[in-house]
């Protein structure tokens, strides 16, 4: 099972993401559902660092882990307002795609407590 965690900020902005494991649902290099996991994460992750006022950072240094952690330079609105699409965009994904495979992909997602 792939477990998707997606870590956002008090006010939606999305702070981090990662996906640890193998979904299972078919034989490596044909596995449709790992194939949607990383899909979502590497269009995020490539969304974002053409962003210059977004810091991103990524671990994808073994199979079955990919993670990255993002952060706005100088408090631009702007930027403020992608990261908060981009949580929303991975939320709809990972939900829609833990829902429809269940036995092979768990989504969860930790906010930051407070107004």
């Amino acid at each position: 099972m792939t477990a998707v965690t997606l870590f956002t900020g008090k006010d939606g902005v999305l702070k981090k993401c990662k996906a640890n494991g193998h979904a299972g649902f078919s034989k490596r290099g044909q596995d449709i559902v790992c194939s949607a996991v990383t899909m979502l994460l590497r269009t995020a992750m490539q969304f974002l660092s053409r962003n210059k006022d977004v810091t991103l950072e990524a671990d994808t240094s073994s199979r079955g882990t990919l993670a990255f952690c993002v952060e706005v330079k100088d408090g631009n609105p702007e930027a403020v307002s992608c990261l908060k699409f981009t949580a929303d965009f991975l939320r709809e994904g990972f939900v829609s795609l833990s829902k429809d495979y269940s036995e092979n992909v768990s989504f969860e997602e930790v906010a930051e407590a407070g107004n």
